[in-house]
Formats: C-alpha cells, sequence, structure tokens
C-alpha cells in the first residue's frame, strides 16, 4: 500500500495518481468511503478539520485522540485494512478561537496542533492565514509562514514518529456566499506567482527554525474549481494554469484541491495530470447520503408505508430548532430558503444528522422499508442499476446498503489511475 509520500513521488514522475482526502465524521458515510477504498484495494486519507475535532471537542465532541480510534472502530467493523487508511488535520490553526487576541489563540492553535500529532494524525495543513483580533481578515504570507512554522515545530515535538509527518501548506477558502468567477464564468485559478510566493515564504519561515524543507509535502492552490449554495464550477479540462512552473526546486511537493466535490469525473484525473495528488472531498459525500435517504423516504411515502411524519419534514423541524449551523449560509440563491437549506451543496444539513431527532426519524425509515418487497423498478426510479446490484450484494439490509452504495457512487470517481498521455 503506497504511503502518501510514494504517491506525490509517483505523481510528480508522470503518473495519473492522486489520493482522496475525505472529511466528514458521518459514521455511515466513512464506512462507505473506507468500504469502497477496501473494495477497490486503495489507500484514503480520513481528515477531520479545526472545528470538528479539537481539544475542547468541537462540534463533534470528539478530540484528535477520540476521532482516531471512532475511525479505526468503523474500519474494523467493516473489515477495512487499518494500513490503508491515513489521517490528515484540515486548516489547523487558530480559525477556532480567531476572535481572541493573536498570542491566545495561537497558544490555543499549538495545543491543537500537539494534541493531533501525538493522536497519530500524519498529514498536516497548517493554516494561519486568517487573522485574529484586531488584526486583517487575511494575513501577509510572512506572518502566515512564520506561524505555521512554529506549529510544524510543535508538531514534531509531539508526533510519536516525527518522519511519519507530512505538512501541507496554503490555503483557497472561497468568499462567504460562494466563489467569485472571472468575466467568462469561471473560477479564476491560483497564478504561479503567487504560488511560488507562498512557497518562498515558508522556506524561509521553516529555516528560521532549523525545520527541513522535506517536511512540506502539499501546497494548497485554486485549480479552478469550487461550488456555491446552488451551482457547481467545474474544472475547465483544457486550462493549464502553469502551477507546476512554481514546484521546479520543490521535488518532493504536490498540489492540494479543496472543494473538488461535484465535479465532472475527468476533473479528476485531470487535475492529477496538473500535479494535484491531494484531492478533499466532504460535502458531496453526505449529500449524497441525504440524497438517498429521501429517496428512501419517496419510496416509502409512495407505497403508504410510512409510520411517521416525512424525514424531510422531521429535519425542517430539526433545523429550524438549531439555525446556528445553516442561518448564515443561507444567502438567497433559491427561491424558496427550505430549499437551500435542504438541497444546498454545501449540505449544512450534515450538521444535524446527529441529532436525536434525526437518528430516531432515520431509524423509522429504516425500520418502516426493514422488510418490505422493494424491486428493482421500484428502486430504479431513483437509484442507478449500479448501485441496485452492489445494494443487493451488500452484508447490510438493503435500504442502508442502498444509501451506502450512493455515497459510494459520488467518491468512486476519485480513484482512478494510469500513466499520462
Amino acid at each position: 500500500m503506497p504511503d502518501l509520500r510514494q504517491i506525490i513521488a509517483r505523481n510528480r514522475a508522470g503518473e495519473t495518481i492522486a489520493i482522496p482526502s475525505v472529511c466528514t465524521a458521518h459514521p455511515d458515510v466513512l464506512e462507505a468511503c473506507l468500504t469502497l477504498a477496501e473494495t477497490l484495494d486503495q489507500p484514503i486519507v480520513v481528515e477531520a478539520t479545526s472545528n470538528q475535532v479539537n481539544q475542547d471537542g468541537g462540534y463533534t465532541g470528539l478530540k484528535p485522540a477520540d476521532f482516531i480510534r471512532f475511525v479505526k472502530d468503523i474500519a474494523t467493523r467493516a473489515r477495512v485494512c487499518e494500513a490503508r487508511v491515513h489521517f490528515g488535520g484540515d486548516h489547523l490553526g487558530p480559525q477556532a478561537w480567531r476572535k481572541l487576541p493573536a498570542d491566545q489563540a495561537m497558544t490555543r492553535a499549538h495545543r491543537l496542533v500537539a494534541d493531533y500529532a501525538a493522536a497519530g494524525f500524519t498529514k498536516i495543513h497548517l493554516d494561519c492565514s486568517e487573522g485574529c483580533a484586531n488584526e486583517p481578515a487575511q494575513l501577509a504570507d510572512a506572518i502566515t509562514a512564520t506561524r505555521s512554522a512554529a506549529l510544524a515545530a510543535t508538531a514534531l515535538q509531539h508526533a510519536p514518529d516525527p518522519d511519519s509527518l507530512l505538512f501541507v501548506i496554503g490555503t483557497e477558502v472561497p468568499p462567504p456566499g460562494g466563489a467569485r468567477t472571472d468575466d467568462h464564468g469561471l473560477i479564476p485559478p491560483t497564478t504561479p506567482e503567487s504560488a511560488k510566493a507562498t512557497l518562498a515564504a515558508h522556506r524561509d519561515a521553516f529555516a528560521a527554525l532549523n525545520l527541513p524543507l522535506d517536511l512540506i509535502g502539499g501546497l494548497v492552490v485554486q485549480p479552478g474549481v469550487e461550488f456555491s449554495p446552488m451551482e457547481v464550477h467545474h474544472l475547465p479540462l483544457q486550462r493549464d494554469p502553469h502551477l507546476a512552473d512554481a514546484l521546479t526546486d520543490w521535488p518532493g511537493l504536490c498540489f492540494e484541491a479543496h472543494s473538488t466535490d461535484y465535479q465532472h469525473p475527468d476533473s479528476y484525473p485531470r487535475l492529477a495530470e496538473l500535479g494535484f495528488a491531494f484531492q478533499k472531498v466532504g460535502p458531496a459525500l453526505t449529500f449524497a447520503w441525504r440524497e438517498a435517504l429521501y429517496a428512501l423516504d419517496a419510496i416509502r411515502a409512495q407505497n403508504g408505508w410510512a409510520t411517521g411524519p416525512s424525514l424531510p419534514d422531521t429535519m425542517e423541524a430539526v433545523m429550524l430548532a438549531n439555525p446556528a449551523h445553516w442561518q448564515a449560509h443561507i444567502h438567497g440563491h433559491a427561491a424558496d430558503p427550505r430549499t437551500e437549506r435542504h438541497f444546498g451543496l454545501a449540505d449544512r444539513i450534515r450538521y444535524h444528522w446527529p441529532e436525536p431527532k434525526a437518528q430516531q426519524a432515520v431509524r423509522r425509515l429504516l425500520d418502516d422499508l426493514q422488510d418490505k418487497r422493494l424491486p428493482d423498478p421500484l428502486l430504479a426510479a431513483h437509484f442507478c442499476t449500479a448501485e441496485i446490484a452492489k445494494a443487493r450484494e451488500s452484508r447490510h439490509c438493503l435500504p442502508r446498503a442502498l444509501a451506502l452504495a450512493r455515497v459510494q457512487s459520488a467518491l468512486r470517481p476519485y480513484f482512478f489511475t494510469g500513466p499520462r498521455s
């Protein structure tokens, strides 16, 4: 099973290869992802964000060591080889505490990175680009790099195996409300000059602390992919932003693409050709899970099998009762705010699946369908032929297997191999 540096080396040598980094804490979605990687005999990265998992528990209630145990338990139950699963920390820095003064926020960021490294996370994305209290919203490269290098030093001090660490630097985060496009409706890519400036700043900052540059294995840049609440901005397949020019002096470095969700399947090998060996995905996976559950709910309603309110109605009530996770992200991109709450591509509904009423509603849905006859013509209105076939071969009950298969359909395009032409 190739490790992350081997994947980078093969990509830099000209092979069309990349590894998906899945960012989710949904147990069923994680099971679907890990099982697909096992079936295809491929490695996979599972990532947690600093808001999701931190020393205070984050919004999942999990600390870094808890998250790794949580994922490993899922892998064990799903009969997935532990060696194929790599753990990554995404946007590790002061973000969760940026309302505090910089010194206080960075003190917490150091504890965050220390806990991630000590727990066994090996792919560490250092992101100090956002300003803290009384600072600009976006910081200069020099300040970002200095803070990131200090966090790297902390990670090295606390990692059980410092040689296993791989640092990812840089950030490309869309503005609130969605991505900005150019005059042609395309997402502008990062320029080679900007990428070089980020690398130069981190080179100087790492050198100042006597940190080896080969610890840096990834650079987050924008290749031209993004999604806004109700629209996907697809990668222009024929466009080459010449970002590879920035890597000339960095033989052990690849690019990392964020927000690759919902792209056309051909986009992922094209990203690999452009040097993006790390490809992040998250909302598209839980979106697929929601999509499948709503399809099952429609089948239940159509056949008069429901024993309670519909799943969408339950989730609407759950979201309205706790608007903190979605209210600031609804920007009127749909005529009906409910549409954006349930079907928005940012999938803000994903934050609500762990709530007790949502969990109860999902269990009721699956129970209502448990012993029902579900012939292929009925399922074909909502699931593709491959998903139905995969679900019928699964060890799980058919309704749950269909939902898992839908998640795997969303992730499957990320797994590809082959030489470049």
